[in-house]
């Protein structure tokens, strides 16, 4: 296969010209913020109450669970509440609630590091874990696990993913393009805390002003490949960028380490810089106001943990009839049931689609036509695996690889039938691991 090619894929309208032109602007100081309290399903503990005063980047919450990450205040202000609310993927969490006093006064723990490629590998995840960060394309996966690869891994490559595929979305392009420095900086400490010589930067072909800007910034560091690739969806997943840029086959069941890889995104790498050289922690990040029913859309640098209302209402709020509202894009996105929805650190961008566009399609009976199949980029038989979820047929399902399935709506895309499944599939993943866990349970006794 020639360079930035994968099995399967498509090319849906990409749809970011929208936003793609437009520089990334701070979003107004938010009334209050809501600091979700779930992350990476390892609850946190409050380290603050009702009434406390806090500071911008002062640590609210932690954990002592292996996967769990800290977080922090992105504003100062006072402790409103400590209550439950309702977040993106329509679970109740609980938040820490604090209203913004306006000023964003630093909290002492915010300096830079002086020399942050000095410090050990140990030291700078560390770092990287105490700063709150985790995976910014979306999944929130913590960072310092990506990075604590086993002892037997022999990684030798860290992936930066700036590809952003998803359609509407340019948070990523607009980071690349107006803080390539960044980029370039948080992969060199990514570099040192994976003790690894080799970089590869990955942005597709429909970006050539970000290839240019990171081509240009990476030119003084040799061990930084900045590489275009195919623009295909889902290019921007892991084991199809891997493949697309290295060559690398990760086996089903296995992660990125196995072939020696780790994989992490561009924003990720801008927010170890902003750790470790202006001393901030993950408390804001750029958000995509995108669709055909925002009235002014726009690229935001957020306070995660505010609501989508009110970055939607800077940005003129919404034209025409709304019919729905998804977080991310419309490939993989979530969407929500209101606009009070809070941010997290997850959200690359809010989508607000007309009600036309939004209109739920006829599902028809399967036609055998195989397009699911043709366009699968793990290989999967979807609309057999559509066929066990439905009849409850799980052990059949797993034998299908349904776990190996990446979510990522290219099935259903090409389904001219328009059939569920994304969700019959997702919901089979669920049943199967509910079945595992309660197998492995049983087994301990």
């Amino acid at each position: 296969m020639p360079r930035g090619a994968f099995r399967g894929g498509i090319h849906p309208p990409e749809n970011k010209s929208l936003t793609s032109g437009l520089p990334i602007v701070p979003a107004q100081q938010p009334s209050k913020v809501y600091v979700l309290l779930h992350t990476t399903s390892c609850p946190l503990n409050p380290l603050v109450a009702k009434g406390d005063q806090v500071l911008k980047g002062q640590k609210l919450a932690d954990t002592d669970q292996k996967f769990g990450v800290p977080v922090h205040s992105p504003v100062s202000g006072k402790v409103a509440g400590i209550s439950t609310v309702r977040t993106a993927n329509g679970h109740d969490d609980t938040a820490i609630i604090v209203e913004s006093d306006g000023n964003d006064t630093l909290h002492e723990s915010c300096v830079p590091v002086k020399n942050p490629l000095s410090l050990s590998r140990d030291e700078i995840i560390a770092a990287i874990r105490e700063a709150g960060i985790v995976g910014m394309g979306g999944a929130e996966f913590p960072t310092h696990i990506k990075l604590a690869v086993p002892p037997s891994a022999k990684v030798d490559t860290l992936l930066l993913n700036g590809a952003e595929c998803e359609p509407y979305l340019t948070a990523d392009h607009r980071l690349m393009l107006e803080r390539p420095q960044d980029v370039v900086a948080g992969a060199q400490i990514l570099m040192r805390a994976l003790d690894v010589r080799k970089c590869v930067i990955a942005i597709e072909d429909n970006k050539p002003d970000a290839v240019q800007a990171l081509t240009k910034e990476a030119a003084s560091v040799p061990e930084i490949e900045v590489m275009a690739v195919r623009t295909k969806y889902p290019q921007g997943a892991e084991k199809q960028l891997i493949k697309s840029t290295l060559g690398r086959e990760v086996p089903p069941r296995c992660l990125p380490f196995h072939v020696g890889v780790v994989v992490n995104n561009v924003g990720t790498a801008v927010a170890v810089a902003d750790k470790f050289y202006r001393g901030l922690p993950l408390v804001e990040r750029v958000v995509t106001i995108t669709g055909s029913a925002a009235a002014k859309p726009a690229n935001l640098l957020a306070k995660i943990g505010t609501t989508a209302a009110e970055l939607v209402e800077q940005c003129g709020g919404v034209k025409g009839e709304l019919g729905k509202v998804i977080f991310g894009g419309p490939m993989m996105g979530q969407a929500v049931f209101s606009l009070d929805v809070p941010t997290s650190k997850g959200t690359s961008g809010i989508l607000l689609m007309t009600a036309e566009e939004a209109r739920q399609r006829e599902v028809l009976p399967c036609i055998r036509c195989g397009r699911c199949v043709d366009a699968c980029p793990m290989r999967l038989e979807p609309a057999i695996l559509h066929q066990w979820a439905e009849q409850q047929f799980w052990a059949e399902a797993d034998a299908y690889h349904a776990c190996d399935c990446i979510e990522c709506g290219v099935c259903a895309f090409e389904c001219p039938s328009k059939r569920p499944l994304v969700q019959a599939i997702r919901h089979a993943k669920f049943e199967i691991g509910r079945l595992r866990k309660a197998a492995k349970e049983r087994g301990a006794k």
